[in-house]
């Protein structure tokens, strides 16, 4: 759950570096200290073509600082990235959704409503769930709960298009899901291991900034990429060819 906290704090400061906005939509810490869960919206020049090869799972591997025997601990955070839709991509008929509003929940304090402000959207059709208490007013919960819907329903169609389009051969860096891991953050050995292209570099805390160095990870993620997706064009082209 620390780790969780360190990933998205790493992404809020690699956001500031690429000069795009980010917006918290999200934010559940847990209860003995770090984060549960959240969902922030990130836009700006080419986010989604860089932020989509962080989507998996990240691993980390180190001694807690509760650990007397100096034991490594291995944990995992799971990044979810979606795209968000145009509403000329996707569109969404109002009598599909239902909308429902109730008091906002949390540990207590200054987050906690006593009016109905925290809005819970059902897409019907599909059973596709977006929630939002992060706001005080119940009509920015509304648009930020809607901002993500339209985020989930379009990943899903995307997914379904992909898994269509997608021949056996290919690694597909960035479409593998959730369950796929990516990334080690090996402390004890102040390493980052990228599994994806099997890349190691060092000094974990400098890349934990958000800044050069998980950039230029990104983009070696990116070449490799785009040179794997030439190999699938000249594949194809030879089929046609012999064919």
């Amino acid at each position: 759950m620390l780790f969780t906290s360190e990933i998205f704090d790493m992404y809020q400061r690699y956001a500031a570096y690429k000069k795009w906005k980010f917006e918290v939509l999200e934010y559940f810490p847990s209860e003995i200290g770090g984060l549960r869960h959240a969902v922030a919206s990130i836009a700006g020049a080419e986010a989604y073509k860089y932020m989509k090869f962080e989507g998996g799972v990240h691993r980390v591997q180190r001694v807690p600082k509760t650990e007397k025997q100096g034991r490594i601990h291995t944990s995992t955070m799971t990044v979810a990235v979606l795209p968000q839709p145009t509403e000329m991509r996707l569109q969404i008929s109002p009598k599909d959704l239902r909308i429902e509003t109730k008091r906002a929940s949390g540990a207590g304090g200054q987050h906690v409503n006593t009016t109905d402000s925290a809005v819970r959207i059902v897409h019907i059709p599909t059973g596709i769930v977006s929630e939002c208490q992060q706001e005080r007013s119940q009509i920015r919960n509304k648009e930020k709960a809607m901002q993500m819907l339209c985020a989930k329903l379009y990943n899903a169609k995307l997914e379904e298009e992909t898994k269509k389009r997608n021949s056996a051969r290919k690694i597909q860096i960035g479409t593998k899901g959730r369950s796929e891991k990516i990334r080690t953050y090996n402390f004890p050995q102040d390493r980052i291991t990228d599994h994806r292209i099997s890349r190691s570099v060092h000094h974990v805390e400098s890349f934990m900034l958000g800044e050069e160095m998980l950039d230029e990870m990104i983009q070696t993620l990116r070449e490799y990429a785009d040179y794997e997706s030439l190999l699938e064009i000249i594949s194809e082209n030879e089929k046609k060819n012999s064919s």
